[in-house]
């Protein structure tokens, strides 16, 4: 749907001769459509929502700092890509890359030892999915920006095992469907340099992602498959049902709990966790939407189940129809960017996904 202030904004020419001459509310408005991909595109090169937001706000400082120089010898678009991948790499090189708790270390057996959180910028973070991803056939790169796969966790996880220059090689290649000379000109460099770090980082992504994208596999459940799923999991959950929880999973499942170090893999390692850690106290859940996949915000009761508080991000990862992984998120700062209420209000609804 078209805005009202859509229609009436001046034309993108206009507003940037006005942007040059100092005019802040024009730069405002010009930038304004490209908010969205911009803090899509730095949430992929950093893995987390915090430091997208971050980077978006050095991001956008940047251009407003440096709109008067703009010369237009690239499209606006292309330029704004440009101010915030240096914004991105310029991060990169101050922190640790991000990580699943796969790669931190070899699951655990275990129950009693958790091991303590693992503080500081270390952990993916799961991206709330806020806007729809673009329609199957739309060849509108501007459009696509928030392609469902292009930010799943585990692409994204993978990313962060890239150096800087080729994370932003793939994604401005393979998700933005910039040029070769578009991202040459981005990353002042040559196109057959670009060439040249697309095919490496291609290679290094394709042995960490899964074959079929989570979009693929939703899309095989179909709106049938989805709801018999989310209801059987929340149905499993909230009665502490560990086998049923445990027929839903893949006999090689996951679970893992950042910032806790401990994960375990599984269904019988699982279930033990289950069993004697998870249900200590009532649970009751609600499906979400997370990096293109299904995903609940999981509230923990207290011991008399009267009030229930926001203890956990879950995000399921499914093949051929069951859950694969559950990654589960515990951090609050992380709880904070989904916009979910700290205790779950009467009266909402748990039956099926949104």
């Amino acid at each position: 749907m078209v805005s009202m202030d859509d229609v009436d904004a001046p034309p993108e020419p206009e507003l940037l001769a006005s942007a040059r001459r100092g005019d802040s509310a024009a730069f405002e408005r010009l930038v304004a459509s490209y908010r969205g991909e911009l803090y899509a595109h730095c949430y992929r090169m950093l893995g987390s929502v915090q430091d997208a937001e971050d980077a978006l706000q050095e991001s956008l400082l940047g251009a407003w700092r440096g709109i008067a120089g703009f010369e237009g010898r690239s499209s606006l678009r292309a330029w704004l890509y440009r101010v915030s991948t240096n914004a991105c790499q310029r991060l990169i090189a101050r922190r640790p890359r991000r990580m699943l708790s796969v790669d931190h270390g070899p699951p655990r057996r275990d129950t009693d030892d958790l091991g303590e959180p693992v503080a500081g910028p270390v952990w993916l973070e799961p991206w709330p999915d806020q806007a729809p991803a673009s329609e199957p056939g739309d060849t509108d790169p501007a459009a696509s920006y928030l392609r469902r796969e292009s930010v799943e966790l585990a692409f994204v996880a993978a990313l962060q095992h890239l150096p800087a220059t080729q994370r932003a090689v793939l994604i401005l290649r393979e998700v933005l469907e910039f040029s070769a000379a578009e991202v040459a000109r981005i990353l002042d460099t040559t196109p057959a340099a670009v060439n040249s770090a697309l095919q490496r980082a291609r290679k290094a992504v394709d042995q960490r992602v899964p074959r079929a994208a989570q979009q693929a596999e939703l899309d095989a459940l179909g709106g049938d498959g989805r709801r018999e799923l989310v209801n059987a999991f929340v149905a499993a959950w909230e009665r502490a049902d560990v086998a049923a929880i445990l027929e839903l999973l893949a006999e090689d499942a996951r679970f893992t709990m950042p910032p806790l170090p401990a994960w375990f893999l599984g269904r019988d390692d699982i279930g033990r966790f289950f069993t004697e850690r998870m249900f200590a106290t009532p649970w009751r859940l609600v499906p979400i939407r997370a990096n293109g996949q299904l995903a609940f915000a999981c509230y923990q009761g207290d011991p008399d189940g009267d009030r229930f508080r926001l203890g956990a991000i879950n995000v399921l990862r499914l093949r051929a129809g069951r859950i694969v992984e559950i990654a589960g998120f515990l951090d609050p700062g992380v709880h904070r960017h989904f916009g979910l209420p700290e205790e779950l209000p009467d009266g909402v609804d748990r039956r099926s996904e949104r």
